[in-house]
């Protein structure tokens, strides 16, 4: 079958499991870092289950029966063996942190194996729990009254709360329970041998119940004894599951280790045996204080005539009775409880692949307890000890024979494995082992080798499974151990976070899984339904059993075996062997105490049987169908995703190369775009001097008014060259998606002017008629990006220039709500139907213009296309051959708001309010330089230049400057290095400039090491760099005007103009008569160092004598009196 691909699916537990406070652990190694209880208060909690009262019952029942010689052999016999046992199991699961289903694991029974094991424990916890309960029940109904069902209810409702919060809970009750429960131990036993010595003599010479007079040692009443004690093996695993919560051992926590492990681990049958005796010995002195012998044999009898040695208030005696059951019996159901729900959640994880977390088993376990107990488990006692001690030693002798004979040899692997990932399901060392003791156990009880092999059965048991171990694991050399070699680590980490849950767990508690080609949990990896174990090849239990009948029969058999009616078969061969076992439990249980009605219970036990044979029967063939007809179906599954599996890699091969090929095309899109911004910054350095120069001869009065125009036109033909620069930058910035858009309010009549001025010349220059139309009412101001839809008109109205020799142009505007409609028709040559689109693309041109042999490189309209759907808008174009073409531009706009800005920009400004104000610039082109200078000394500013950032940084320590104008890209430390240098150097509240050549965007790639207040592109346009100016120094302008009429705006009314004392305008009058100019500079020079408050007129003043207007300079101070 090919092995369908998984695809993680996360896994989120619920709160029970998820809470390890409620979980403990269970299914998973104990972590290390949880594991920081004291050895002390580990050994001390463990030791809390030795208080069971089932200990004294079986001591007081064996010595009832077999007398005291037979008992006392027994106890000390089995003990002895239940100490050497229990000693490596516990060593081995305190130093790996593991509880006792995860030892049984890695320790001979494979993954699914152990469940037969965390079977066996779990029937401990249950059958102990409810022996318990009912001694405590009967307890209540002696000294309370309380009836013996409620007692029952009590009994079992009152451990679930103890237990819920697991190892936290119990350690503390007891703690603080165990110097009650000891005192309360003692102090009987204390007193009748200081009063009543000779009650001991009486003790050992008591014969028993039994038909031996003699009371001598009896190898038959020796066995039946041995039998009942040795159902105390599986108490280990109780004791394992504290343990796990010793800290790992240690150089300083050596000696404190080692006593913890020893004490509570197989130590725990010390204080046990002593307490079986102590069981033994109350009973004999029940009976003399004539306790009749059905009520002599249970505890709270037993300790009810103890405490009558000790208090002479019956009602004192009855209330230290009754508070030593409750003591004890709480203190060891919570342990009963903890130990089953552990072991219930290793059972049904396994065979359900699911885990509703630990509380839910606790409440299964304490409910099964509870129906055995109303079935009267506690009065069968010894014979359901006596079947059940088989198979608790088969199962504790095998685990110990491993951990002390194979691992040793080297038969096993040193460290204990439980992780699903690397375990067989079924191995037969522990398994075989078990199966070979239960059934020589089972055919030795029933008396086929004799009655003196029937009473040693459980030693059979526990001889038999210890032998076989290493004889198995040496027979299969070890191999169903591993079933792949774990990784060694995981690069050094202590803890790897689950690819399922996403949780973190600690190393030894995760496992590669290359299924899922992550690290897992353990808990992930035995829930998980979906991977059918393809980590581990021939591994799983049917392919184990499969390959056993290969091994066993011939080809033919296997195949009739391995097919659905052999399924069916094996399957309802163990449903009747789980309905036989029950059933036969029934039986035993209901004829024990009345033989005679065997023959008529045996009968319906059998009819039942067929009954419920007939039922099974049907649902294993439905089960047998289900599970065919869904192999069937994953089989196909599998297939389908195989092919997909293939396709897709053939995909992933193509996609390599496509990356590739996208990679080559990127590299060469960005080395054009590199020459494409380096060749912008080679234009914008030349055309920054003539856009510059041009706009201040539109402000140079002397201009002659025939060459205005001619100033106009070098001015937007300069901004046109600039559009077409920044076309190319546009492109390169699109295709690099760095492309913003820059709205802003602006004038729509005089953007409009500005336009068919620009392009009125030219078309008188080609003998075209230009008419421009505004269609209905435009709005004053709209908020658009105006370079962009200057740059769109331009590309447009250009093009119909070009192709339209001696004949009309027309550009058209209509407003339509929220839009603005641009038309420009042209009579020209127009454009062929299949270029109609071609026009629009990049580089591409049209037939008729390659024909005309017309420059241009075919960008302007794939600019204006990408241009106008930037800003929301379509661009449209009918044409026809020879009779012309229209192209209708639409955009979306908002009506802008007028601003006292707005009102002055037809203004020339003049000065500004306040002191002189320094501005150092620094660029390395020094017409840059004194482009600015000529820009910024005519309205009062102090202009210094520096043509590197060396003479920059002299100069601001030597002057206090206002304002910085930087340069970008300088030879040596660069503009933005400079900013960092002049605010470390304490200029942090200068205002600073870039002025630049560069293709940057202002508003891009800015981050927050760039240290500069403002942005300006080169080439600079005189009102924008004006307004920056202002906003940045946050100065108020003077306009042309102002000072002389009375039309000025409201706020300049109000303004106060100082003037200096009149012996200074005097010799200021003087000066002017002679015509010193450069006596008046140096003049004016000193008052505005004497007289900072009068900048104003001082101002207006230099403007006249610079422009040599000395009639107005006179005027000016004449009038300043009036």
């Amino acid at each position: 079958m090919i092995q369908q691909k998984i695809v993680r699916v996360r896994r989120n537990y619920n709160k029970w499991v998820s809470n390890q406070t409620l979980e403990d652990f269970s299914l998973r190694f104990t972590a290390k870092k949880i594991r920081k209880w004291s050895p002390f208060i580990v050994a001390n909690t463990a030791l809390g289950s030795v208080s069971f009262l089932a200990l004294e019952s079986i001591g007081a029942s064996i010595t009832l029966q077999y007398g005291y010689v037979n008992a006392t052999i027994a106890i000390l016999v089995v003990c002895f063996l239940i100490f050497a046992t229990g000693l490596p199991i516990s060593y081995y699961a305190a130093k790996h942190g593991v509880d006792i289903d995860l030892l049984s694991r890695g320790a001979g029974f494979g993954y699914i194996g152990s469940t037969i094991t965390s079977l066996i424990y779990a029937s401990f916890t249950f059958i102990f729990f409810a022996i318990e309960a009912a001694i405590m029940s009967t307890a209540l109904e002696l000294f309370f009254g309380i009836p013996l069902f409620a007692g029952y209810l009590i009994s079992s409702i009152i451990i679930i709360p103890m237990v819920v919060h697991g190892f936290t809970f119990i350690n503390k009750l007891q703690l603080c329970t165990q110097p009650i429960w000891l005192a309360l131990h003692i102090l009987p036993f204390a007193f009748i041998a200081a009063n009543h010595p000779e009650f001991f003599s009486e003790w050992t010479d008591f014969t028993g119940l039994s038909e031996d007079p003699g009371g001598g040692f009896n190898i038959l009443l020796f066995g039946a004894a041995s039998a009942v004690i040795f159902s105390l093996a599986a108490q280990i695993g109780e004791q394992v599951d504290f343990l796990r919560f010793l800290p790992p051992r240690t150089e300083k926590n050596g000696f404190k280790w080692w006593w913890a492990m020893f004490s509570a681990g197989p130590g725990w049958i010390g204080v046990g045996g002593l307490k079986i005796i102590a069981g033994s010995f109350l009973v004999v002195l029940a009976l003399k204080m004539a306790v009749p012998a059905e009520f002599a044999g249970d505890p709270s009898h037993m300790y009810q005539v103890a405490f009558q040695f000790v208090f002479d208030s019956p009602v004192v005696v009855v209330a230290a009775t009754a508070l030593f059951v409750i003591i004890s019996q709480i203190k060891i159901n919570v342990t009963n409880a903890y130990a089953g729900s552990i072991a219930w959640s290793n059972f049904f994880s396994r065979l359900t692949h699911s885990h509703p977390g630990r509380v839910a088993w606790l409440v299964f376990n304490v409910t099964i307890a509870f129906l055995l107990i109303t079935l009267g488990v506690y009065r069968a006692l010894e014979q359901i000890l006596g079947l059940y001690s088989i198979i608790a030693v088969a199962w504790v002798g095998a685990l110990s024979s491993d951990l002390l004979i194979n691992k040793p040899l080297g038969l096993s692997p040193s460290h204990i494995e439980f992780r699903r990932a690397y375990l067989y399901d079924i191995n037969p060392v522990g398994v075989g082992s078990v199966a070979i003791a239960i059934i020589a156990a089972i055919i030795s009880y029933s008396g086929l080798l004799g009655e003196v092999m029937r009473a040693l059965s459980s030693y059979l048991a526990l001889g038999t499974a210890f032998c076989a171990a290493p004889l198995l694991a040496f027979a299969t050399r070890g191999k169903y151990y591993l079933a792949r070699d774990p990784e060694a680590d995981f690069g050094g980490a202590t803890e790897v976070e689950c690819c399922i849950c996403v949780n973190s767990y600690e190393i030894e508690d995760m496992a590669e899984c290359p299924i899922y080609d992550g690290s897992i949990c353990s808990l992930c990896c035995s829930l998980d339904a979906r991977c059918n174990d393809a980590c581990k090849k021939e591994a799983r239990y049917t392919d184990q059993i499969l390959a056993l009948m290969e091994a066993i029969f011939p080809k033919w058999i296997v195949a009739r075996l391995n097919s659905s009616i052999g399924h069916y078969i094996g399957i309802q061969f163990l449903f009747c062997l789980v309905i036989g076992g029950v059933l036969g439990l029934v039986y035993l249980q209901t004829t024990i105490e009345d033989w005679l009605q065997h023959d008529g219970i045996q009968g319906t036990m059998w009819q039942i049987f067929f009954i419920l044979v007939i039922i099974s029967g049907v649902a294993t063939w439905l089960f047998v169908l289900a599970r065919e007809s869904a192999k069937v179906a994953q089989d196909e599954t599998s297939r389908q995703t195989y092919l997909l599996s293939e396709e897709i890699e053939a995909h992933k091969v193509t996609d390599v190369k496509l990356q590739k090929a996208k990679e080559a095309a990127e590299a060469a899109n960005s080395a054009k775009s590199r020459y494409v911004v380096g060749l912008n910054h080679e234009f914008r350095t030349p055309l920054n001097t003539i856009l510059g120069y041009s706009q201040l001869l539109e402000r140079d009065g002397s201009i002659p008014a025939h060459r205005v125009d001619a100033v106009h036109v070098i001015r937007r033909s300069s901004e046109h060259l600039t559009g077409l620069v920044d076309g190319l930058l546009d492109i390169s910035k699109i295709e690099s998606e760095h492309f913003t858009l820059n709205k802003d309010d602006f004038r729509l009549e005089t953007f409009l002017l500005e336009i068919v001025e620009m392009f009125r010349l030219e078309a008188a220059a080609n003998d075209v008629r230009f008419e421009f139309k505004s269609i209905g009412s435009l709005p004053l101001l709209i908020r658009s990006d105006e370079k962009r839809l200057r740059q769109v008109l331009i590309n447009i109205l250009s093009n119909a220039f070009k192709f339209t020799p001696n004949g009309d142009v027309t550009l058209s505007v209509l407003s339509m709500d929220d839009e603005l409609e641009f038309s420009v028709r042209d009579n020209g040559v127009g454009i062929l139907p299949a270029d109609l689109e071609r026009i629009f693309i990049p580089f591409e041109r049209a037939e008729s213009s390659i024909n005309n042999a017309s420059d241009g490189i075919g960008l302007g309209l794939a600019i204006t296309k990408i241009l106008t759907e930037r800003m929301g808008g379509t661009v449209s174009v009918e044409s026809q051959v020879s009779r012309g073409s229209e192209f209708k531009v639409t955009v979306p706009v908002v009506a802008g708001v007028t601003s006292s800005e707005e009102q002055h920009s037809d203004r020339t400004i003049i000065g500004y309010r306040g002191k002189r104000l320094t501005v150092i610039v620094t660029d390395d082109e020094p017409a840059h330089c004194k482009l600015i200078s000529e820009i910024l000394e005519p309205i009062g500013f102090i202009v210094l230049n520096a043509a590197n950032a060396e003479e920059c940084l002299r100069l601001a320590e030597d002057r206090s400057p206002d304002m910085f104008l930087l340069d970008v890209s300088m030879p040596g430390m660069n503009g933005l290095d400079l900013t960092t240098a002049l605010r470390e150097g304490g200029n942090n509240e200068v205002p600073i400039i870039m002025i630049t050549a560069s293709a940057i965007d202002p508003n891009e790639d800015k981050n927050d090491q760039w240290k500069h207040d403002d942005y300006l592109m080169k080439p600079i346009e005189y009102d924008r760099f004006l307004e920056k100016i202002e906003s940045n120094l946050n100065i108020e302008w003077f306009y042309e005007g102002m000072l002389n009429t009375h039309s000025v705006l409201e706020p300049v009314k109000s303004a106060v103009i100082n003037h200096p004392p009149l012996q200074h305008i005097a010799e200021l009058k003087k000066l002017g008569k002679m015509g010193h100019i450069r006596g008046i500079q140096t003049k004016l020079d000193d008052l505005e160092n004497d007289f900072p408050d009068c900048s104003v007129f001082i101002t207006n003043l230099r403007r006249f004598v610079n422009d040599f207007h000395l009639s107005s300079y006179m005027a000016e101070l004449e009038n300043t009196h009036e």
